[in-house]
């Protein structure tokens, strides 16, 4: 091979390979510097929950051998939705070669594009089931019985139209009868190690101090009227439409953190469950490397960057990074990858995985939503009627 990144990957998973997985290993700071609020994310809790840092997933973990309280900053899934995120930018601005699944539909606020690397199951979404290719049905397409042919012993038909199910993960969970699982061979997640949670109060000021209420608050983007303080009232307070003052109220405020740390990883021994049916041994270990090359390249361009934005309040500046070979006990042999390296090793091993006898499609097959989902997606995309009075 022509660039020694593929050739260390067809070498990690060959049948004599030394390493267990493709890692990465990293540290941030909040843009700011340390000491600066960093906001994870938030998750429901009980109403009557009065302890906010709740809406926060904390827990113990073994940091360098200490056992270390945690906050989680990204989940598994949200890391692996923001990879294809990458990906699908890259693919659309040229720079990639990826078979893609899209769908396009007109609604009364304009028009909507889903692709595979939107689609929450992959392969196994349902949007792909309930649309048409050619005006058939999803599943009795010739792609979509493709598709619905993959077994864990020939993985061929999600290598050459999803190849993303298989790194990712998919399970066709709502279709009826008994369909392969594909775990994900990709995991990773960002945390901040000994965390200190802050407080904060969120409210509002009116410019112009108003005051009264609304007579329906359902109206505010339509004709509703002001009821002055003293009037009979039932609708709501002006506050409940964006007017008025809103006292501050507790919301969760954050945390500092010692600093935050990436892991991510390419499970060799998951890629090496991979069958490919009758493909040679070497075909098999090329099929292999360009997944693990794909999704490489998917997280050198979601995380490669000096910083990475996660959300509002959780800018994070990176302190250091290693990317490398895991040997078993822990040890590293690193790489130095930048994107461009990344992609070039992807396209060639996809090429020689093709030339022996395991294809990846490179087009792009538009889908029609059925018309029961093209109503659904209209009523999620419609505006609210005006209420009459």
């Amino acid at each position: 091979m022509s660039t020694s990144l593929s050739a260390r990957l067809l070498d990690a998973l060959g049948d004599d390979r030394k390493h267990t997985a493709l890692v990465v290993q990293a540290r941030y700071q909040p843009v700011g510097g340390e000491g600066n609020v960093v906001m994870p994310p938030t998750f429901p809790v009980d109403k009557n929950e009065k302890d906010l840092t709740k809406k926060y997933v904390v827990a113990d973990r073994l940091v360098d051998g200490e056992r270390v309280g945690t906050v989680t900053i990204d989940q598994e899934q949200s890391q692996s939705n923001r990879l294809e995120e990458a990906l699908r930018d890259a693919r659309d601005g040229g720079r990639l070669t990826l078979p893609m699944f899209e769908l396009r539909t007109k609604t009364s606020r304009g028009e909507i594009r889903l692709t595979s690397l939107d689609f929450p199951h992959r392969y196994a979404d349902a949007y792909l089931r309930d649309s048409t290719i050619g005006g058939v049905r999803f599943d009795q397409s010739a792609i979509g019985e493709r598709l619905r042919a993959v077994s864990v012993t020939d993985v061929r038909p999600l290598f050459e139209r999803e190849p993303l199910s298989l790194v990712l993960g998919a399970w066709d969970s709502h279709r009826k009868g008994r369909w392969p699982k594909f775990a994900r061979l990709y995991t990773a997640t960002m945390y901040g190690v000994a965390p200190c949670f802050t407080a904060r109060r969120g409210g509002r000021l009116d410019p112009q101090n108003l005051t009264g209420s609304v007579d329906d608050k359902t109206k505010a983007e339509n004709h509703w009227k002001f009821v002055a303080d003293g009037e009979k009232k039932k609708g709501g307070k002006l506050s409940e439409i964006g007017h008025g003052n809103i006292a501050p109220n507790p919301v969760p405020g954050g945390a500092t953190v010692r600093e935050i740390r990436r892991i991510a990883s390419i499970s060799f021994a998951g890629l090496e469950r991979l069958r490919f049916g009758d493909a040679s041994a070497e075909a098999c270990v090329a099929g292999r490397a360009t997944l693990a090359a794909l999704t490489l390249v998917g997280d050198r361009l979601a995380f490669g960057r000096p910083s990475v934005w996660l959300r509002s309040g959780c800018d994070l500046a990176k302190a250091s990074e290693t990317v490398g070979l895991e040997l078993p006990g822990g040890g590293v042999d690193e790489l130095e990858v930048s994107v461009r390296e990344a992609l070039d090793a992807y396209h060639e091993l996809r090429d020689e995985a093709g030339r022996l006898g395991v294809p990846m499609a490179d087009d792009t097959i538009e889908v029609t939503p059925i018309p029961s989902l093209q109503q659904a997606i209209e009523f999620a995309f419609a505006q609210s009627a005006a209420d009459e009075e």
